[in-house]
């Protein structure tokens, strides 16, 4: 048995194949993203399977993602070390408050995750394409949507509410927080290398869309990101957490919704700041006053909201970095720390230039009161354990 995890974005596609031992989702045999997937785009796809890396251009066939799907399925009947697929499970960004654990994907469902959309547009409406475009491809096939607002779900009641009239909450907006498939598996492994994993846990999810979670005993107790996909952490283009008087100032100069959605999701954080790139690597290589501007603003929002995390669970015991900024960039990583030098946080810089998001690494010196690790994260071995769970639940119950 084995799963195909998949995480359908607006251009690009990337999936993993992760077999199963004795119920247990072991690592990916074969990894592998298809980019190009764009109106227009030409889909271009690379793989690596058993150490070995490939890339091949795809026909893009009535439509790029149709020509990237044929693309896929051919690739995986060539593989013959791949076994049988069994399920393809699919991140999906949002799972409001109707959908708490993994679900089999049915129209129902499907459109009831579509009236979540607008709350996070760069993400939800490409998940769930995604999900159609894979169910025609493969029929036979359970589709599994498993969601990164899950691991927030038992959010204290304090954690999850906005001070807005209670019928406002009772209808659902409230804070749900994201990226919860990589806190999942940062909290798993950490549980691996670290004694402390279930004390005072601070994980940060740092690339292009960024956030922080405080956690205890390996469960969410506070998070940075809220109702959407916006709050908190300035990001690669999202503004994070914003007065909304702005937004009524916007308002009030005639700026209209589709307007003010595409400022505060397109052309805000990093890019917005620089005016140059969303690009953390591109900004680390500009000498302008703007792309430095960015730089500091990013950390200084990342240790202001730190504070915030670490003053909710009563201090911090272990703080976790990962994503693609997370994992990669040691400045960043140095500054925040030394910004929280005052709880007690030490950092070697030998481990930390070190530490290159290749593979589980603690970074912290030796007289720091705080352990610090780098995790590179894996969403879609945390999906694909999810859709084998909810399979194996499933196959337990019929047989009853």
């Amino acid at each position: 048995m084995a799963i195909l995890s998949v995480n359908a974005g607006s251009s690009s596609l990337k999936f993993s194949i992760h077999p199963l031992d004795d119920g247990e989702v072991q690592a990916s045999l074969l990894t592998g993203s298809i980019q190009g997937l764009e109106p227009g785009g030409t889909p271009d796809m690379s793989w690596a399977v058993n150490g070995r890396k490939n890339r091949r251009t795809l026909s893009a066939g009535p439509d790029a993602f149709s020509g990237a799907l044929t693309g896929l399925r051919e690739l995986l009947a060539g593989e013959g070390s791949i076994p049988p697929i069994d399920a393809v499970s699919h991140r999906v960004v949002h799972g409001g408050r109707d959908f708490r654990d993994s679900i089999v994907v049915t129209d129902e469902v499907l459109e009831k995750l579509g009236r979540l959309e607008s709350l996070a547009p760069l993400h939800q409406p490409h998940n769930l394409d995604g999900i159609r475009a894979f169910r025609d491809a493969f029929p036979t096939l359970p589709q599994i949507a498993c969601f990164d607002t899950a691991f927030h779900a038992d959010l204290p009641e304090v954690a999850s509410r906005f001070a807005l009239p209670r019928a406002l909450h009772d209808q659902g907006v409230r804070r749900y927080g994201f990226h919860g498939l990589s806190y999942q598996y940062i909290m798993s492994t950490l549980k691996q290398h670290s004694a402390r994993s279930g004390g005072r846990v601070l994980m940060a999810h740092l690339g292009n869309g960024a956030s922080l979670c405080a956690a205890l005993e390996g469960r969410s107790r506070a998070t940075t990101m809220g109702f959407s996909a916006l709050d908190g952490l300035m990001m690669g283009t999202r503004s994070g957490s914003l007065d909304a008087g702005v937004l009524l100032y916007l308002l009030e100069q005639g700026w209209d919704h589709d307007r003010l959605q595409s400022l505060l999701y397109r052309e805000s954080g990093l890019l917005g700041v620089s005016g140059l790139s969303a690009d953390m690597r591109r900004l680390r290589g500009d000498a302008s006053p703007a792309a430095r501007e960015a730089l500091e603003l990013f950390a200084y929002r990342v240790v202001r909201e730190a504070g915030a995390m670490a003053a909710c669970i009563g201090g911090l015991d272990l703080i976790a970095f990962s994503g693609g900024i997370g994992e990669h960039d040691a400045v960043l990583r140095s500054e925040v720390c030394a910004a929280l030098g005052w709880m007690g946080v030490r950092i070697d810089p030998a481990r930390n230039a070190s530490a290159t998001g290749e593979a589980v690494q603690r970074i912290d010196a030796g007289d720091s009161a705080i352990e610090v690790w780098v995790v590179p994260t894996d969403e879609g071995r945390v999906a694909a354990q999810a859709a084998a769970a909810l399979l194996h639940a499933t196959a337990d119950r019929q047989r009853r």
